[in-house]
C-alpha cells in the first residue's frame, strides 16, 4: 500500500502572542476570535417553495474580538481608549503529517483593526487568576495561514475576500469606489 506523499492534519495550536500595533506584546491572554455571521434576508414568493434565508453577498453582522486576560496590567486597560487599535495575533499551528509520520509547526497572523465595546476589571481572589475581560468591535480583519492570505474582511472599504477572491469588487466598482 503506498502512502500519499503529504496529509497534513491540523491537531491544534502550539503557541499565540498578542501584539499592539504590530510591536508590543500586551499580556497574558485567552482569545475569543470573531464568528462570521452573513446578514440574511428571507426570500419568498412566486417560484420559490416556501422561504429561503439569503445571504447579502459580503455583508456581515457584528465582529467581536474577546481577550480574557490572567491579570490586570495597563495593556488590557489601554484598549479601554475610545479609538481604533491595530492588534496582531501570531501562532504557530501543529500540524501532523500523516504520510511522514512527523509534525510540523504552521504561521498563522490574524490582524484585526478595532475599537472597545466594554471592558471588566476581573476579580480579586488570592492566588488565582483575574479574568478580566475586554471586547473590541472588529471593522478589519485578514488571516494568513503559513504565509497566504485565506480571509480578508474590511468593512468599511467593502472588502470581503475568501481565498484570494474578492466577493465585492463588483461591489465596489458598481458603487465608484477605488480602493
Amino acid at each position: 500500500m503506498t502512502l500519499p506523499t503529504a496529509n497534513p492534519i491540523p491537531e491544534k495550536l502550539i503557541g499565540f502572542r498578542v501584539y499592539n500595533e504590530g510591536q508590543d506584546q500586551i499580556g497574558l491572554a485567552d482569545v475569543e476570535l470573531p464568528e462570521i455571521e452573513f446578514l440574511t434576508e428571507t426570500t419568498s414568493g412566486a417560484g420559490i417553495a416556501g422561504e429561503v434565508e439569503s445571504l447579502v453577498l459580503g455583508q456581515t453582522k457584528s465582529l467581536s474580538i474577546k481577550f480574557k486576560w490572567r491579570a490586570f496590567n495597563g495593556s488590557s486597560v489601554s484598549l479601554l481608549a475610545p479609538k481604533g487599535h491595530q492588534l496582531d495575533l501570531r501562532g504557530s499551528i501543529q500540524r501532523f503529517d500523516a504520510a511522514a509520520g512527523t509534525y510540523e509547526p504552521q504561521a498563522m497572523k490574524i490582524v484585526v483593526r478595532c475599537a472597545p465595546k466594554k471592558g471588566g476589571l476581573g476579580k480579586l481572589e488570592m492566588g488565582k487568576p483575574m479574568d478580566n475581560e475586554s471586547e473590541l468591535e472588529v471593522t478589519y480583519l485578514k488571516v494568513w495561514l503559513g504565509g497566504t492570505e485565506v480571509l480578508e474582511i474590511d468593512k468599511l472599504n467593502y472588502i470581503f475576500k475568501v481565498d484570494g477572491t474578492d466577493y465585492l469588487a463588483t461591489v465596489r466598482a458598481n458603487l465608484g469606489i477605488e480602493v
